[in-house]
């Protein structure tokens, strides 16, 4: 989505101090990944492209992981911690000294709510921005089962009278179908004064977000609802919700990329990241996974099979089926990538052929290169990594093992079955074997002695 400038600054705080306890992990709930990318990334990377700034991360003591990670993803983000679990409000107030000197609103987001979209979170902008005498937008949804959710009661106005918890609510309030994500959006010259007079008069004495409404029209102002898909709003707590994520963001990833012209021959069994880019008039064969970091150009053709993370496939290339290309993989254009070969850290030029049974790691192979089956490049002597060069138009037999660091001169070819240690001159041939020897009527002989 194109980066939408507001005439009010806009600042987000992502509340992400949350343990994950049912999550029964290790790692922080919010590093859990959707499309290979932290829950908190994709909330960050959707905040920055509707031009939040700055953004305010609230965790806990001892989230240092989960700072790094956010920090990693958008470059600057301010961290505050909220030193105790005292409530939405609470976390809120905890990003006070690192806003000191902003002057515009604020969007409160959520870690653990990656579906999320950058369309919902610009609306929820606009609320405020078209109404001078609005102090707080409210993202509502409409739930299949609104269940155990906050239901958002409106007044005669269609404004936003107070948000009730379903536990305290009357059978009629139960009855109302929207209900609250917990996503609000404040107003900037109002925001702080409102939050600072949320109290804790409550079973849980806990500093509820959800007061700040009926504070807001006690100060002469209203609250507002703005409507987003129920998806976009699933707070994930689970290892289930994980995955009730991950379908929801597959599934709009396969939509958007065939509305821009992809194909797709079986949509369900291919799985995309969250920074996957394809070209126009690409096919997508089934049983492809993408990880972070792909691009793919136009006319191109991913056949069965295949993983692919950290790489760029330029236009008309075939990859696969059965391929493997690892971080750092670069193709040119009109490349073929054959069945079983797997690719790491490997420039690979226009009009080259790798089709069968191969390792490329850590080599460049120049353009209209031919690599034979079986060919490996040795780039690992147990402590270091060596390069592997191949220049243009080589040739390289099948069985081949190049170690590095070795290069390969232009138009040079290398006979099947060597073992290349040394570099090879431009337009040489190279052969790297023994010379082969024949005993004849030996395996006649071999025979009859096994049989006695």
């Amino acid at each position: 989505m194109t980066k939408k400038k507001t005439a009010i600054p806009t600042a987000a705080i992502i509340l992400a101090a949350g343990k994950g306890t049912r999550m029964k992990s290790d790692l922080p709930k919010v590093l859990h990944p959707v499309a290979g990318t932290p829950m908190v990334g994709h909330v960050i990377t959707h905040a920055l492209a509707i031009g939040c700034a700055p953004i305010t991360l609230v965790i806990a003591p001892g989230m240092d992981d989960v700072a790094s990670v956010a920090q990693e993803i958008a470059g600057e983000v301010d961290v505050a911690i909220q030193r105790e679990p005292l409530g939405t409000a609470h976390a809120v107030l905890a990003a006070k000294d690192a806003l000191v000197n902003f002057d515009g609103n604020l969007l409160i987001l959520y870690g653990d709510t990656p579906l999320i979209t950058p369309a919902t979170m610009h609306a929820m902008q606009e609320a405020l921005i078209g109404d001078a005498q609005c102090a707080v937008a409210v993202l509502g949804f409409l739930p299949d089962d609104a269940g155990d959710y906050g239901r958002l009661v409106l007044d005669d106005d269609g404004k936003l009278a107070r948000i009730v918890e379903a536990k305290d609510a009357t059978e009629e309030e139960r009855e109302i179908p929207i209900c609250n994500s917990g996503v609000m959006a404040i107003r900037g010259n109002v925001a702080w004064k409102l939050l600072g007079k949320i109290g804790n008069d409550n079973a849980k004495g806990e500093y509820y977000l959800t007061d700040i409404v009926a504070l807001a029209r006690e100060s002469g102002m209203h609250a507002v609802v703005v409507e987003g898909e129920a998806d976009e709003v699933l707070g994930v707590n689970s290892r289930q919700e994980l995955a009730v994520a991950e379908a929801i963001f597959q599934y709009r990833a396969r939509q958007a990329h065939m509305a821009n012209g992809v194909t797709l021959i079986d949509p369900d069994s291919v799985y995309f990241a969250m920074d996957t880019t394809v070209g126009q008039d690409t096919v997508i064969e089934p049983n492809v996974f993408f990880g972070p970091g792909v691009a793919i150009g136009e006319r191109v053709r991913i056949k069965a099979f295949s993983h692919i993370e950290g790489s760029v496939i330029g236009a008309n290339t075939v990859v696969g089926p059965f391929a493997r290309l690892r971080p750092g993989t670069n193709l040119g254009e009109d490349v073929k990538i054959g069945n079983f070969v797997e690719l790491k850290k490997a420039e690979v030029a226009d009009g080259a052929k790798i089709s069968h049974l191969s390792y490329i790691g850590d080599a460049s192979v120049g353009t209209e290169a031919n690599i034979g089956a079986g060919t490996i490049t040795c780039n690992y002597d147990g402590y270091h990594k060596y390069r592997t060069e191949i220049g243009r138009e080589v040739f390289v037999g099948s069985n081949t093992a190049l170690v590095a660091p070795v290069v390969i001169g232009d138009g040079a070819m290398i006979a099947a079955g060597s073992v290349i240690t040394d570099d090879i001159a431009a337009d040489a041939l190279a052969l790297a074997r023994p010379r082969q020897e024949q005993k004849e009527d030996w395996a006649k002989s071999f025979r009859e002695r096994q049989k006695k």
